[in-house]
């Protein structure tokens, strides 16, 4: 990426006039406050979202953040005042601003912390060098740690020793691979690597839930399969997740002309063998979550066989993902999937017309041999390809 329009970019960022007043109160002329992380270094390789938060640094302490932000009129909230971390908001826009510090003492995401004024130390205390670049409201950056270049070429590098910014907090290695996939094209730097092999083993005292969290972002973006099979090939995926077909079918989704998000592939892996079940508890997955997987394996199930009519009905919403999800793990060609999103785009079932209230009315009693009754109706509406109607169905009503 070239390196002159990456830095007009940042000059000329949008976001730059809605963070002017946090700068203003905060002397971000005079080099006290600046812009940090996420926002600068997505500024310079061009995919800035313009919604994003601004993350600020600053050599004032959190009580002249919060004195100096009140008197200019912006709402103000001690989020993390502990850390130096205090939320700011103007006319609808928030600012993160945490003071230069250096952790004393970590704890995973918690450390003991000391203010001061050295940018370097602070920059110091980040994970990759490409987070640790800042910016001034003048949209000049200021790279203490000789970030920028590894931003541009998409090189994800950890600040100094590797070990020790793991050992600060473990939750890095899953970082590290979604950094990798984000933003440095699934290059992996060969010292992170084995840095990340050697912590593998110490990962399960990791919090579920950020480990999930993670992954789920991880496995949200558009390409993250040679990420998952580097991340195997290390022992930071569990083992009963992943298979040999599993990571070949990730990677075959990938070439399909269709949106791939995490849960088609959590259940993908499913739909190969793996034991996604245990991601529940594993990653702390939301019902939510785990109910969609749960369709999705089964929309690709019913596509694997080739019923589209019965996918068609049962999981209307899922049955595109159903299909891509089939393809991939059967290896089926782009022309197999192509027909099949043809033809099941043609395919739109009414609503079943029986329910109970009718096999009643023909004798049933309520219980588990009317619903077994129920069911075989519907299989032989779904056979039929929808076009047995009510009177054609209750002439097929079995004797209770």
């Amino acid at each position: 990426m070239d390196r002159d329009t990456a830095l007009e970019r940042l000059r000329h960022a949008p976001w730059l006039e809605a963070a002017r007043p946090f700068f203003a109160c905060l002397d971000g002329a005079e080099g006290r406050t600046r812009a940090v992380g996420g926002i600068v270094r997505d500024t310079l390789v061009g995919i800035a979202n313009r919604q994003s938060d601004i993350d600020m640094a600053s050599e004032l302490l959190p009580d002249q953040v919060a004195q100096r932000a009140r008197a200019a009129g912006m709402n103000v909230h001690p989020t993390g005042v502990d850390h130096g971390t205090i939320t700011l908001v103007h006319n609808g826009r928030i600012a993160e601003v945490t003071t230069l510090r250096r952790d004393v003492e970590t704890f995973g995401r918690k450390a003991k912390v000391s203010f001061g004024t050295d940018w370097i130390e602070d920059a110091r205390r980040r994970d990759f060098t490409m987070n640790a670049l800042y910016c001034g409201p003048d949209g000049e950056v200021f790279d203490p740690l000789d970030g920028l270049d590894d931003c541009l070429a998409g090189r994800v590098r950890f600040i100094g020793d590797p070990d020790a910014r793991i050992a600060e907090d473990r939750l890095r290695v899953y970082r590290y691979f979604r950094f990798v996939v984000s933003h440095g094209n699934q290059q992996f730097d060969p010292i992170a690597i084995a840095a990340c092999r050697r912590a593998a083993g110490g990962n399960g005292a990791l919090s579920a839930e950020r480990v999930g969290h993670e992954m789920l972002r991880l496995l949200s973006h558009e390409r993250c399969a040679s990420a998952l099979g580097e991340m195997n090939a290390i022992g930071v995926l569990p083992s009963e997740i992943v298979s040999s077909p599993g990571l070949a079918g990730l990677a075959r989704l990938e070439t399909f002309p269709v949106r791939v998000d995490a849960e088609m592939r959590i259940a993908l892996m499913g739909v190969s063998g793996a034991a996604i079940g245990s991601l529940k508890a594993g990653w702390r997955l939301s019902n939510a979550v785990m109910g969609r997987i749960g369709r999705l394996v089964a929309a690709a199930e019913l596509a694997r066989g080739d019923k589209l009519a019965e996918l068609a009905y049962r999981y209307r919403e899922e049955r595109e993902a159903g299909l891509a999800v089939a393809a991939a793990i059967t290896d089926a060609s782009e022309s197999w999937l192509a027909a099949r999103l043809d033809a099941i785009k043609a395919i739109n079932p009414d609503t079943f017309p029986l329910s109970g209230s009718d096999l009643v009315a023909v004798g049933h009693e309520p219980g588990p041999a009317l619903g077994a009754e129920l069911r075989r109706l519907e299989s032989l509406w779904i056979d039929s390809g929808f076009s047995l109607d009510r009177k054609s169905l209750l002439a097929l009503v079995r004797s209770a």
